[in-house]
């Protein structure tokens, strides 16, 4: 059921209810003023019939019929519809005209007191009674008839304020009857317009294809470009609405994206795999083939084929643990970057790179803290490829075989305004300018280069994931090459760290 159908039968249902109960709490307040309006009649009708009353009863008291009658002419002329009962001295009745009850001599009432309601076979009556003194002088105390007085009562039905009040009531009950259709279509025809922004944002929303051709992030169809644009309608629930909308196909553009990120990281790391291990895997196919059709193979022939596996199954698992941590790197997300201490953890790779590669000499110059923002696997991945790197192609002679002549490795971290500055200094042959740019590249590597082409590739992933920079150059001394990298250090009226918008040091060309 629609809701401005809803709100109709409510407002149908409701108001009717709504106009029972005013007119419940109306009536006695109408019963209540039309017996004022009764009552101050009757008070009004008494005072001007008091001085004919009083001659009235004077005249009665001594005997004198014939002012008698003329007061008695008066008291008919004054009474007009109302009813008038006179009551003497002696307590007969002087006087009866107009409306009143059939019962004999003084009704309910006490002289000086307002007025009573008297019910007689069915029919009630408003009764006003004033005393009324013997000698044409009313009792000044006002109350009872003693001293021989006579009485005064002032006499009206109730009929008409009841009629009154029964046709206010029959006049509730219409317009409760009527206002029910009446509401109904008034509440239709609002809740009609003030539901249509809600109508607008419900095709707006039915009209998204979440399977739309992706394009770039920020069109329409693509993730992290919905297309949808909040109206703003002036009715703050639309608008709420709309805007909780956008966030919530935002956060869906979001995870799309991330899902297609994931997507691809998986088939370029199945792809890379596939492509770059057939040739280790294909040597280490014919080394075992070797060793199983030459069982009595001579002791320094085995040993080299065993060398030669070893080789093989070394250059896998770094070519597997290399492009897992790139994976890694092009899908972290931000709740894995905390506040870190960069001057403990480049000392604790420097030690861990010392027991990797024992015949290099590693000379560390970091201050006792540098803190700054960061993802702490990825810093480490970074790090440990740079002093691996170094270490490898750091000897002079460029033989890593060699160790009479160690390589020399010279790692500095300085804090330079709001950069961390990392440079990894050695003494090998260095790297010619041409092709400074190409190495960051993936699978770039020398010919006789014993790595996988992936460890300054990961350098320069956890750089640009760090939002900083990486370089080659050489060093001041001209012999050698430096690596150099910069980190921006947190400030407190700096934005929050924000992660590229595009990561695909796996899945796009190689850099």
């Amino acid at each position: 059921m629609r809701l401005s159908t809803r709100i109709a039968l409510w407002a149908a249902v409701v108001v009717p209810l709504l106009v029972v109960l005013a007119g419940l709490l109306l009536l006695p307040l109408v019963g209540r003023d039309l017996r004022h309006q009764q009552d101050a009649r009757l008070d009004e009708r008494a005072a001007a019939l008091l001085p004919s009353v009083r001659a009235l009863v004077a005249a009665d008291s001594k005997g004198r019929p014939k002012v008698e009658q003329n007061q008695q002419r008066k008291v008919v002329d004054t009474a007009l519809d109302l009813g008038v009962r006179v009551i003497g001295t002696d307590g007969g009745v002087l006087l009866s005209v107009g409306p009143q009850p059939d019962g004999p001599g003084a009704l309910a009432g006490e002289p000086g007191g307002g007025p009573v309601t008297v019910r007689d076979r069915g029919s009630s009556w408003r009764v006003l009674t004033r005393a009324v003194g013997g000698n044409g002088i009313a009792n000044g105390n006002g109350n009872g008839r003693g001293g021989g007085s006579g009485l005064l009562q002032v006499i009206a039905p109730t009929g008409p304020a009841d009629r009154q009040a029964a046709a206010v009531r029959r006049r509730v009950l219409l317009v409760a009857l009527v206002s029910a259709p009446v509401s109904a279509l008034l509440a239709f025809a609002l809740a009609e317009r003030a539901t249509a922004p809600l109508r607008r944002l419900s095709r707006r929303a039915a009209g998204l294809d979440p399977a739309a051709t992706p394009g770039p992030p920020g069109s329409p169809g693509s993730p992290g470009g919905h297309g949808f644009v909040p109206e703003r309608t002036g009715t703050a629930e639309v608008d709420e609405l709309s805007s909780a909308l956008v966030l919530l196909l935002t956060r869906y553009d979001e995870q799309a994206r991330r899902t297609a990120q994931a997507l691809d990281t998986a088939r370029a790391f199945s792809a890379d795999a596939s492509h770059e291990l057939r040739t280790p895997l294909m040597s280490l196919r014919t080394n075992l083939d070797i060793l199983a059709a030459h069982p009595d193979l001579p002791a320094a022939d085995r040993e080299e084929v065993v060398a030669e596996l070893r080789q093989d199954h070394a250059r896998l698992l770094d070519l597997l643990t290399a492009l897992s941590a790139l994976a890694r790197g092009d899908l972290v997300q931000l709740d894995a970057f905390q506040p870190l201490d960069l001057a403990e953890l480049v000392d604790a790779v420097a030690e861990e790179a010392r027991r990797r590669h024992p015949g290099t000499v590693f000379a560390v110059h970091a201050p006792a803290e540098l803190r700054l923002f960061g993802w702490e696997s990825g810093l480490r991945i970074m790090l440990a490829n740079l002093l691996g790197n170094a270490a490898v192609h750091g000897r002079a002679d460029g033989d890593p075989a060699r160790v009479t002549d160690p390589a020399r490795v010279t790692v500095r971290l300085t804090a330079e305004g709001s950069q961390a500055r990392l440079t990894v200094d050695d003494s090998g042959p260095g790297v010619p300018p041409e092709d400074r740019t190409a190495v960051f590249q993936r699978f770039h590597r020398r010919r006789d280069s014993p790595g996988s082409g992936l460890g300054l590739t990961l350098v320069a992933q956890q750089a640009a994931l760090h939002r900083g920079t990486v370089a080659l150059a050489a060093p001041p001394g001209g012999t050698g090459c430096r690596a150099e990298v910069t980190l921006p250090l947190p400030r407190p009226d700096a934005p929050t760290l924000e992660l590229p918008a595009r990561r695909d040091w796996l899945t796009g060309p190689g850099r």
